[in-house]
């Protein structure tokens, strides 16, 4: 993502989304600062609620560049094996990673 709005969009959780997606929220925030006082690591995580309403979570870090209030870089570590297994797409994820390999 390369601009506010793609930002905006990314982490605005559309309020009638498909049946099939969970919903997202973002929750446990913690900022952590650096010696370099451009950069912070953000640990965070998505709480998915489920089709049962049970809730399942994906923790997050980032690290990003801000400058003049703006981030201007972001390094995302996500799980991407339960976020996938938790928005009920697993088979994708493993459909893509076979396409990688052949």
């Amino acid at each position: 993502m390369t601009s506010r709005r793609a930002l905006q969009e990314h982490f605005t959780v559309p309020p009638e989304g498909p049946e099939s997606l969970p919903k997202r929220r973002v929750v446990d925030v913690l900022v952590h600062e650096t010696a370099d006082p451009e950069v912070i690591v953000a640990e965070f995580a998505y709480e998915f609620t489920l089709p049962d309403d049970s809730t399942a979570k994906v923790p997050c870090v980032f690290v990003m560049r801000v400058r003049d209030g703006r981030i201007i870089e972001s390094r995302d570590y996500i799980d991407p094996i339960r976020a996938y297994t938790v928005r009920g797409d697993l088979d994708l994820l493993i459909t893509s990673l076979r396409k990688d390999v052949s």
